[in-house]
C-alpha cells in the first residue's frame, strides 16, 4: 500500500523497500498474518508520534477512580464511629469512592439489620458529599455498601475554613466584653455607686 492508502500490488521485499526509500519513506509491515504479508509505505517517525499523541489525549480524558475501604463492627463505639466517619469524609473530599464493610462475628450474623442501620446512618451523616452507589448487601459474614462522591465533595472544605475563621474572630470580639464585666465585678460597692450616679 502506498502512503495515501492506494494499492501498489504484490512486490518482492527488496523492490518494495527500494520503492519506499525512493520516496524517502519507510516500509512498515502492517499485517504479517496475511498471505502475502501487507506492508505500507509511510513516515514511521511521524506515525509513532501521532500514536503517542492519541494515547496521551486518551489518558488525559480518562478519570481514574480510587476505591478506599473502611471496616466497621456492628457494636462500634461512638468515638470510634466518629473517627471512621472522618476518614470517609476525607476520602470523599479526595473524590474517591468508599467501600464501607461491616464485619459480623459469631452470632452477630443473626442481626444483619444492626449493620444495615449503621451503614444507613453513615450514609445519612455524609449525604452532602457522598451518595450511595451500591446499597448495603450481605456478603457472607460481611455487609458491604459503596459510597461515591457528589458534586459538592472537595468543595465545602474552603467554606468550613471560613466559618472557623469567623467563629474565632467572634470569640476574640467577646473577649473584650468579658474583660469589662470582670473589671465591674472587682469594683468596691462605693465605686459602683459613684459610677451609677455618673450614668
Amino acid at each position: 500500500m502506498d502512503e495515501d492508502g492506494s494499492q501498489i500490488g504484490v512486490k518482492p521485499t527488496n523492490e518494495a523497500r527500494e520503492y519506499a526509500y525512493g520516496k524517502n519513506l519507510d516500509l512498515v509491515e502492517v499485517a504479517a498474518q496475511a498471505d502475502p504479508p501487507v506492508a505500507r509505505v509511510m513516515d514511521y517517525g511521524k506515525y509513532r508520534y501521532e500514536q503517542e499523541q492519541k494515547a496521551k489525549l486518551a489518558r488525559k480524558h480518562q478519570v481514574s477512580v480510587n476505591v478506599k475501604e473502611i471496616k466497621l463492627r456492628p457494636k462500634i463505639g461512638v468515638h470510634d464511629y466518629e473517627t471512621k466517619k472522618g476518614h470517609v469524609v476525607r476520602f470523599l473530599n479526595q473524590r474517591a469512592k468508599v467501600k464501607v464493610t461491616i464485619m459480623f462475628r459469631g452470632r452477630e450474623t443473626t442481626h444483619p439489620e444492626r449493620g444495615r442501620d449503621l451503614l444507613m446512618r453513615l450514609a445519612e451523616d455524609v449525604k452532602e458529599i457522598g451518595q450511595i452507589e451500591s446499597p448495603p448487601l450481605l456478603d457472607g459474614r460481611n455487609m458491604v455498601m459503596v459510597l461515591g462522591p457528589t458534586k459538592n465533595a472537595g468543595v465545602s472544605r474552603d467554606a468550613k475554613a471560613e466559618d472557623t475563621q469567623g467563629g474565632e474572630e467572634e470569640v476574640q470580639g467577646d473577649g473584650g466584653g468579658q474583660a469589662a464585666a470582670q473589671a465591674r465585678d472587682e469594683e468596691s460597692p462605693a465605686e459602683q455607686e459613684v459610677r451609677e450616679a455618673q450614668a
